[in-house]
């Protein structure tokens, strides 16, 4: 029987956007909290509202313990990665200030940065490799005496590309740079020590490798550079009401406005799900679906893929392309035909495309999860053999 004519379940791959389906915790812990909790956190004295702020405390908590942070309180919490990356970004650069950053961006960093060159910032994009690969020694070659900040993503979501973000880091720490990282694809499923690694700035998203809900993410900011940082936006925060001045100290000074607590619940429920399986487990569990994914590729005619060529070094982010069939085209057939989910096109990062060559066109985007299965990888290979014009095997 023909593999679109099977009776197929659905196959989730666009975990590089939003990864699913979610630890049972985390629902769970949602739950928990709209149907015995409920309270506003920091905002009153009753027991309600203490234990909402027990909630988040805990959340942030965990996540400090993740990325080896000291103090939880170096964490402010923001509704994605977009929004901490505007805060570090928008809050650390001045006219007249340099930054460094690389050609395999997504715009969640490239827009801000746009802008702010737009207002008199200095900015130099470093090229990558054809397949995504930042050379610390151009790194080295773009700094001046007047750069301020390097911004670079650990992982590509184009090619799943991992940076030398350790080594980026004492390059950054020698030359006196602040150090910002876009962890949006990597926080949960590679291992990020930020002392370890001189990171200064720290912007992750709750809702990708994490296993929390949209809505959440957030920022880590080295001891002493908040007072450095202006805030994205002020308001009430539920300490020094007395003054209309916006706090100064971590994290209330990034977290004005009444915060996403049933969503914090539910990330704070994700990390400790990635805390409890190791995420050297979650990495090994994802780098072995992707190289078989990989290796089946390579014999399937009609296929380029883009990215490093071996799992090691990069996410279980996988771009390719199918000759003569276009990536929507392409889809729009896994999703209808084989129940595949995935996403096409540019994926909000043409500075990465252009890099690797698919720019304006594209790429057909996989993204493997820890939940993923050995048949899921197995389905997906014999419906791009399909797609490709060979026969599926019987």
């Amino acid at each position: 029987m023909p593999l679109d004519q099977l009776n197929h379940p659905i196959i989730y791959f666009d975990n590089a956007a939003t990864s699913w389906p979610k630890p049972a915790a985390m629902m769970a812990a949602m739950i928990n909290y709209n149907e015995l909790i409920g309270g506003s956190p920091g905002r009153s004295g009753h027991q309600r509202s203490l234990d909402a702020g027990r909630v988040i405390l805990e959340t942030r908590e965990a996540l400090a313990e993740l990325f080896g942070c000291d103090d939880s309180l170096r964490i402010a919490f923001t509704k994605n990665a977009t929004e901490a990356l505007n805060i570090a970004l928008s809050g650390i650069l001045n006219p007249g200030d340099h930054v460094i950053t690389s050609s395999m961006e997504h715009n969640s960093v490239m827009r801000p940065l746009r802008y702010l060159e737009s207002q008199g910032v200095q900015l130099s994009v470093v090229s990558c490799s054809g397949d995504g690969r930042l050379d610390t020694e151009d790194v080295r070659a773009a700094i001046r005496p007047h750069t301020r900040l390097l911004v670079v993503t650990h992982a590509s979501n184009v090619t799943g590309t991992i940076q030398p973000i350790a080594e980026l880091g004492e390059i950054a720490g020698r030359h006196g740079i602040l150090f910002c990282v876009d962890a949006a694809q990597t926080a949960g499923s590679l291992p990020i020590h930020v002392d370890e690694m001189v990171i200064d700035l720290l912007a992750f998203s709750g809702h990708k490798s994490l296993f929390g809900p949209q809505g959440t993410g957030g920022l880590y900011i080295r001891e002493g550079l908040e007072k450095q940082l202006r805030p994205l936006m002020m308001g009430g925060t539920g300490s020094r009401s007395e003054f209309e001045g916006q706090p100064d100290f971590m994290p209330d000074k990034f977290e004005s406005g009444t915060p996403n607590t049933i969503g914090l619940a539910g990330l704070g429920a994700g990390v400790r799900f990635v805390l409890t399986e190791r995420v050297e487990t979650i990495r090994s569990k994802e780098e072995m679906l992707t190289t078989r994914f990989l290796a089946g590729l390579a014999v399937l005619p009609g296929i380029t893929v883009y990215g490093p060529p071996d799992a090691a070094n990069r996410t279980s982010v996988v771009s390719f392309n199918i000759t003569g069939v276009s990536p929507s085209e392409a889809s729009l057939e896994l999703d209808e035909r084989f129940g595949i989910l995935c996403r096409p096109g540019l994926h909000c990062a043409p500075a990465a495309h252009r890099t690797i060559g698919t720019f304006s066109q594209g790429t057909i985007r996989f993204g493997f999860s820890y939940f993923n299965k050995d048949e899921e990888i197995d389905l997906a290979l014999e419906a791009v053999r399909s797609l490709a014009g060979g026969d599926a095997p019987h």
